[in-house]
């Protein structure tokens, strides 16, 4: 998800230009950094590697070969003409894994990234050796979805401002949020509105129609599900949901809203790193 507060910065220095096509690319931009086992990361809708995972990335490549792609729209990648569909978004992030030489990998999902990584956990078992999924969902709720409505009509009628404000209402915890003047968070909209990728519709509307729930029965990897706890999005039940339906998921509580790396970064990380530090381990 785009941070509300900071922006969406989708330059960076760590991304691979990718050669587009004039259909739909056939390859999304990709971020690589890094050395050790792989480590794949899944963004949120309206958002990008750099956005979501940016004060984690040094991190998590101190110890693992860390690979992204932004979805079409997002960073470096062009919009997409039609749909987007998850099995999509999952190949191309098993494709990016495959052009940098990684046989396997442990897979991190981030809010409509959860989705995603969990269905390419289940498109090419035998490649993820482990599942991270970070304020996921495996369907919106009624409640979601029309966060989720509201959200895409406000980015597609051009009210970006508005929707930048409306973002750190849904996204940011109360006691977080409660910090700042009304006018502080308007000015923070009035920068952030501007950086919105050009795929926030599409990216949106496919957080709609998620639902990989028939999925998650034929999760065999050990995964851990970290809850964003005072998440307004994707309630803290929604999470449990997913989590009680993967066999023998771990849960870890984030005390945050929808956006563990601006509210509590370094927590985020050290839950990431030690479930993955543990499973490495154990191999």
């Amino acid at each position: 998800m785009t941070d509300p507060l900071t922006g969406t910065p989708t330059d960076t220095p760590t991304d691979r230009d990718i050669t587009m096509t004039d259909a739909f690319p056939a390859a999304f931009a990709r971020t690589v950094l890094g050395s050790g086992p792989g480590l794949l990361l899944a963004h949120g809708a309206g958002g990008g590697i750099e956005a979501n995972y940016g004060p984690l990335l040094e991190g998590l490549a101190a110890r693992h070969t860390v690979v992204g792609v932004d979805y079409p729209g997002s960073g470096r990648t062009p919009a997409a003409p039609r749909p987007l569909e998850l099995d999509e978004l999952a190949d191309q992030l098993v494709a990016a894994a495959d052009a940098e030489g990684l046989g396997t990998f442990a897979l991190c999902g981030y809010s409509l990234g959860g989705p995603v990584a969990i269905r390419a956990a289940v498109r090419h078992p035998g490649r993820v050796t482990a599942l991270v999924l970070s304020a996921a969902f495996a369907r919106p709720d009624t409640r979601t979805d029309l966060a989720a409505a509201i959200w895409q009509r406000l980015y597609e009628s051009g009210q970006h401002v508005l929707l930048a404000q409306y973002l750190a209402h849904l996204t940011v915890s109360a006691p977080v949020l409660n910090t700042l003047t009304p006018a502080q968070v308007r000015g923070a909209a009035e920068q952030t509105a501007p950086a919105l990728p050009a795929g926030t519709g599409a990216q949106v509307d496919l957080v709609r129609r998620v639902d990989v729930r028939a999925d998650l029965g034929a999760l065999t990897v050990p995964t851990l599900v970290v809850v964003t706890a005072a998440d307004p999005l994707i309630p803290a039940a929604l999470q449990h949901e997913l989590a009680a339906a993967v066999p023998g998921a771990r849960t870890a509580e984030l005390a945050t809203g929808h956006l563990p790396f601006l509210e509590r970064p370094q927590r985020w990380l050290e839950l990431i790193t030690g479930f993955l530090g543990e499973e490495e381990h154990r191999h």
